[in-house]
């Protein structure tokens, strides 16, 4: 079993924790080389994390022949660049989520790998997270019965460095992040979703700007129904009272509840009475998607979240922002 040896580009905040270790620790995966343009950061980050070696140039570490596959963990606006120059090198890529700014980037990102013969991965990590798969085994299980309909509600206080005007996060610059929180936050939901209960073949939105904070939408509620003729409804709201976070799914004989980002026990409730099921997150969250990336590299399974999926989710944060982008 070969050793598949990574490297980063855009070693930030998400790197620390989340994913980076994740490549050090899953089995038969090294990470071997990092990048930031910032060239005393990716220095600081490799001496810290042990990494062998750093750049401040994308093109070297992708050009580097002891990398064998690249992650990207830019902002999504950088996103179609760097792919596009991993695949023209014949090089494995999983890239951050959202995977692009549109759905139109998307198809090119996906053209572009598939032409080269390389796979594309995306970090919609939720699909390979035990909590997660938990709910989606209750479900295929029938601990529900057959799937009628869906909620999904989020609800958040502003974060301080969403409202200091002089210093806004990239996350609400819908120049680089293709949207506000919802489209950063909000991508993780559907895409689970997506991948417990099919595809999304039609969705509907309206988005507004309540708080005046940043360009971005603040609110965004939507309809949306899956292939399997299941409906479902949702609302998003960053700029609100408290905290909540709840996605139902509803069945013929009970409903599962769970959050995406809380770490609230999830909840089945059927005719037998309820249920409160607690299963602790990973201590690297993006650790069980990667082993997954790095089976399949070495022939064994898929991982389950890829291109062609990432895009689905894209497409239907395409149809929820049209109104408000347009």
């Amino acid at each position: 079993m070969r050793t598949i040896r990574w490297g980063i580009i855009g070693c930030g905040n998400v790197t620390e924790v989340k994913s980076g270790p994740g490549f050090q620790k899953a089995r038969n995966s090294a990470l071997v080389a990092v990048m930031r343009r910032n060239g005393k950061l990716a220095e600081d980050y490799a001496r810290r994390h042990g990494v062998p070696r750093w750049y401040d140039a994308a093109d070297a570490l992708i050009a580097d022949p002891e990398v064998d596959a690249v992650y990207i963990a830019t902002p999504p606006s950088s996103h179609k660049e760097y792919v596009l120059a991993c695949a023209r090198a014949g090089k494995p890529v999983y890239v951050e989520k959202p995977m692009a700014l549109d759905i139109g980037e998307c198809e090119e990102m996906i053209a572009a790998c598939r032409s080269a013969g390389v796979p594309l991965f995306v970090a919609y990590y939720r699909r390979a997270m035990p909590r997660f798969l938990k709910v989606k085994e209750l479900i295929d299980g029938g601990a529900i019965g057959e799937v009628r309909f869906v909620t999904v509600l989020l609800q958040q206080k502003p974060v301080p460095e969403d409202i200091d005007p002089t210093n806004l996060p990239w996350r609400v610059l819908p120049e680089i992040s293709g949207g506000g929180r919802f489209v950063d936050m909000g991508s993780h939901t559907l895409d689970f979703l997506d991948y417990v209960l099919g595809p999304i073949r039609s969705a509907h939105g309206h988005a507004v700007n309540l708080g005046g904070f940043y360009p971005a939408e603040d609110t965004v509620t939507a309809t949306f129904e899956f292939a399997s003729d299941v409906l479902g409804a949702g609302a998003w709201n960053f700029t609100s009272y408290g905290n909540r976070d709840a996605t139902e799914v509803v069945g013929t004989r009970g409903r599962v509840v769970f959050s995406s980002f809380d770490a609230e026990p999830i909840t089945l409730e059927t005719a037998q009475g309820s249920q409160a099921l607690a299963i602790e997150n990973p201590a690297h969250v993006q650790q069980p998607l990667i082993q997954t990336i790095v089976d399949e590299l070495n022939g064994i399974g898929a991982c389950p979240s890829t291109g062609t999926t990432g895009a689905r989710t894209t497409w239907v944060i395409d149809q929820m922002l049209k109104t408000y982008r347009d």
